[in-house]
């Protein structure tokens, strides 16, 4: 694979996209802590698990509630079928 090389503006640009995308990464990463450690602690407060609230909040994010229930529909009738349900 041939090296390229850019030239002043086309260096400019890369050099402000990286820069600029370290920033909104470590923005996401400090925003994405802060969302574990209030999930944590409502989690803790209302005696639920973590991941339960997390899977709603993502659910209720991406408009997918619907076929979530369909979905667990379909996996109850299947261990129901099998006999292994409690």
């Amino acid at each position: 694979m041939a090296n390229r090389s850019f030239n002043g503006p086309e260096k400019a640009k890369l050099t402000q996209i990286v820069n600029e995308g370290i920033i909104v990464l470590e923005e996401i990463d400090a925003l994405n802590a802060g969302l574990k450690d209030t999930i944590d602690a409502i989690a803790e407060e209302l005696d639920i698990k973590p991941s339960l609230l997390k899977k709603a909040i993502k659910l209720a994010q991406k408009g997918k509630f619907t076929e979530a229930t369909e979905d667990y529909e379909t996996v109850t009738d299947i261990l129901e079928t099998v006999g292994k349900t409690i």
